[in-house]
């Protein structure tokens, strides 16, 4: 587990670059803060594998070391590596099982996104989600606020919040 994940008897909860997988159906899996950062939801609609990825940047060539050390870091190794953590819950490698859901990805008007780094991540995840035949079934991206996110494993829930915001729900 990395140093940044952490868990308790029904939380999980992520830090940039970490990916984890739940079949509890009371447990939960959260992460803070998204700004240009994605999460992403995977769904096993038969074993009940829920499985979440906090993603930095969509490619690893940027930092090939890094992402040998943490691949869901980006987007290009996190989400196979996801979906191998996934196999190891009773995922059987059949794409068209998978449901996705993603978050995050906001730009900001200043400087700071000059890159339009949340932009190009929620570009890279969603190429690789359909080049793998993995139906989205809820998204809440862009925009100009940060958002922090849990999904329900029993469920697959996924509720949002952001200061002075009102909780939604995908």
């Amino acid at each position: 587990m990395p140093l940044s994940m952490t868990t308790n008897n029904s939380e999980i909860k992520l830090g940039v670059g970490d990916l984890a997988v739940s079949i509890k159906p009371n447990e939960s899996i959260k992460t803070f803060a998204l700004g240009s950062c994605v999460a992403l939801f995977l769904l096993d609609i038969e074993s009940g594998a829920v499985g979440m990825g906090h993603i930095a940047l969509p490619n690893s060539k940027t930092a090939p070391e890094k992402a040998r050390i943490l691949p869901g870091y980006f987007a290009d190794t996190g989400i196979s590596a996801l979906i191998a953590k996934m196999a190891r819950w009773g995922f059987k490698g059949n794409y068209r099982r998978l449901r996705a859901k993603i978050t995050g990805g906001s730009h900001y008007v200043d400087r700071a996104d000059y890159f339009m780094i949340g932009k190009k991540n929620v570009s890279a995840i969603k190429k690789i989600l359909e080049n793998n035949k993995i139906k989205i079934v809820g998204e809440d991206v862009g925009l100009t606020f940060c958002r922090t996110v849990k999904v329900n494993v029993g469920t697959f829930k996924v509720t949002l919040s952001s200061p002075g915001k009102k909780d939604w729900y995908l």
